[in-house]
């Protein structure tokens, strides 16, 4: 029985994540906007800091900053916003009516959308080091790979948790996305170091994983960068993994609080709405 139910939630993660990685190959135009888009942003803040005569490293703060957007913008829409639109196209019900976790059909597009936005981030950063002549050193590859996998793992937990608050709130999704976007790319630091906001800002800030995830690779790629972090590496890949697990637990919470309101009321909504 425990086999059965485990091989049907790792296919929901299959099915789930199929359509996210096959998708890259599908719309050649949305590559393109997504890889290049961005550099639009970052190049306005690098003629912004030559103008300064800032350091050479925020340049690459930048350049970094400017390439992990994408993996904010994927929780954003494609996690936190998902619940609410399958409502919208009727497919919803199919979800949860299914003998599975809801858990594992987030997995699944959280997998599927990590594959697909780490090679947009991946293409976006290659150019923009090119592009603006970024020098960076991978000093430690096994930190690397630790920082940006808990990063990951409590950002995606950030959206599966979104995704029931999202569906809770019903038509106010969208301007919450809206909303959230713009703010978070300057309280958590994506285009200079969170650091120079304070203490107290960036500790607020935090509990946004990529703000500790960004500062931590920042300190990985750039030698200098360790007078502009605001936490050592260790201490902020230990916040990131504490992170992760009361984020999960929150989805998971969050789900099953979902499903008990459809169940004794009928409707997926708040009441006010």
């Amino acid at each position: 029985m425990t086999d059965t139910w485990m091989i049907r939630n790792l296919r929901a993660v299959r099915g789930r994540a199929y359509p996210r990685v096959i998708g890259l190959s599908r719309e050649p135009s949305w590559i393109f906007f997504g890889i290049v888009l961005p550099l639009f942003t970052v190049a306005a803040y690098v003629y912004v800091y030559k103008f300064m005569d800032a350091k050479p490293e925020f340049i690459g703060y930048v350049v970094l900053g400017g390439a992990m957007t994408a993996f904010w913008l994927n929780v954003l829409w494609s996690m936190a916003s998902q619940l609410y639109w399958e409502k919208e196209i009727g497919n919803l019900q199919l979800y949860l009516i299914a003998p599975i976790s809801r858990m594992s059909i987030l997995g699944g597009m959280a997998a599927g959308g990590l594959v697909e936005t780490t090679f947009r981030a991946s293409s976006t950063l290659a150019l923009g080091i090119v592009a603006f002549g970024v020098s960076m050193t991978l000093s430690d590859p096994l930190m690397l790979v630790a920082v940006f996998f808990v990063t990951m793992v409590a950002l995606y937990g950030m959206g599966m948790m979104l995704a029931s608050l999202y569906l809770l709130l019903g038509r106010e999704a969208y301007h919450l996305s809206q909303l959230l976007m713009e703010p978070v790319y300057f309280v958590s630091g994506f285009y200079f170091p969170v650091r120079y906001l304070g203490f107290w800002v960036a500790a607020g800030a935090s509990v946004i994983p990529i703000t500790l995830g960004l500062d931590a690779l920042r300190q990985i790629f750039f030698e200098s960068a360790t007078g502009d972090a605001f936490l050592s590496v260790t201490a902020e890949v230990g916040i990131l993994a504490v992170l992760g697990v009361v984020f999960m637990f929150l989805a998971k919470y969050s789900l099953d609080y979902m499903e008990r309101l459809g169940k004794t009321t009928g409707r997926l909504t708040l009441r006010w709405q």
